[in-house]
């Protein structure tokens, strides 16, 4: 097993999954620097990382865009390996700014590799996505699965994936891991830390979470005729810390040269109605929803397999769907207006009684 690094840059690391991603490198012992542009997240939030870990981390505040900035993060804190999730991520908005995510996506991450390659840095995780499957062709869906995106975001993931193959395949001292990740859920057991969309949300249960708190009106189902159990869309619901944990796994086993490329999901599909019932249990409100006409590009089901996961990283996901639930909910409680309004004295206070009492 290879040893972990020093110091990891985390790029987007302020945000939803890079809060919980430095969380996971902070307990293990491991030196972060963040760097983030601050676009679609909250300083905040590492504030409270900080204050959950008892331990302090490096801030830059800059873009990925930007090679000199990012060369001299990486020389001047001695960075050794990078977790790469900066970048722009909706799928309905990448189809009405597709230059926006290809610039962002694609020449960002060049920018960044370029960097890393004058620091001498060759260690990285990517954030990719199961978007890259496009439509499934087989259930579960295995690494294996043939690669045809349906929409500009996912294929801006595919390019990188293709891009740093080809990486590697020009330097035999590159160490990659491409995390294609499933649907990421759920927040930090503190209560501190979890999802803080900024305007409408573009993931189902932070909208749940603000039909369940009053905050909108009602759910909308986008189509109840599919071919599943209920008629709902079926998705693999992964609870975020199980998610920070992988990327944990796959900095410790990138030993050997080359690209390692792994499914983060839990093999289990959930319905969109299987969510709103588990999440009326664990909030102990209704959640009122309406059936709409399905969207355009929906499929009726997408899981992982994750068993590669296991047998290549010893990572498996182990945070039920209730659980996910219940973590939202309390992170919805604690924090109605997401991060806006911290108040980091109590923060600190709370994080001290979770640690105390683990």
């Amino acid at each position: 097993m290879r040893k972990l690094s020093e110091m990891v840059l985390v790029t987007g690391g302020a945000g939803y999954i890079g809060a919980h991603v430095c969380i996971a490198l902070l307990d293990a012992g491991l030196d972060v620097v963040v760097l983030d542009n601050l676009s679609n997240s909250n300083k905040a939030s590492l504030e409270r990382v900080q204050s959950i870990c008892g331990r302090s981390l490096v801030f830059r505040h800059a873009d990925i865009r930007h090679e000199e900035v990012i060369c001299d993060v990486l020389r001047s804190c001695g960075v050794t390996a990078v977790i790469h999730l900066a970048g722009l991520k909706a799928v309905g908005d990448s189809n009405v700014r597709p230059l926006s995510y290809y610039e962002n996506n694609v020449l960002g991450t060049m920018r960044l590799v370029s960097a890393m390659k004058r620091a001498n840095v060759k260690t990285l995780v990517f954030s990719s996505s199961a978007t890259v499957y496009g439509i499934p062709k087989y259930l579960p869906l295995d690494e294996n699965h043939p690669l045809c995106p349906t929409n500009p975001y996912g294929r801006t993931k595919l390019v990188i994936e293709e891009m740093l193959k080809d990486l590697c395949g020009s330097d035999d001292d590159w160490r990659i891991a491409n995390l294609r990740y499933f649907n990421p859920v759920g927040a930090h057991e503190s209560g501190l830390v979890g999802e803080a969309p900024l305007g409408v949300p573009n993931n189902l249960l932070p909208f749940v979470a603000q039909v369940a708190i009053g905050r909108r009106e009602k759910l909308q189902i986008w189509g109840n005729d599919y071919d599943t159990p209920d008629g709902t869309g079926v998705r693999d619901f992964i609870h975020v810390v199980d998610l920070a944990s992988g990327h944990l796994s796959a900095l410790r086993h990138l030993r050997q040269p080359g690209v390692l490329t792994v499914n983060l999901g839990t093999g289990n599909g959930s319905s969109v109605l299987d969510i709103v019932r588990t999440f009326e249990a664990a909030s102990g409100r209704s959640v009122p929803y309406e059936v709409r006409e399905r969207r355009a590009g929906d499929v009726a089901a997408c899981y992982a397999d994750p068993t590669f996961a296991m047998e290549t990283l010893g990572w498996k996901s182990i945070r039920s769907l209730e659980q996910m639930c219940a973590d939202h909910w309390r992170w919805q409680l604690q924090n109605p207006d997401g991060y806006l309004g911290s108040e980091l004295p109590k923060v600190r206070e709370r994080s001290k009684h979770l640690r105390r009492h683990g």
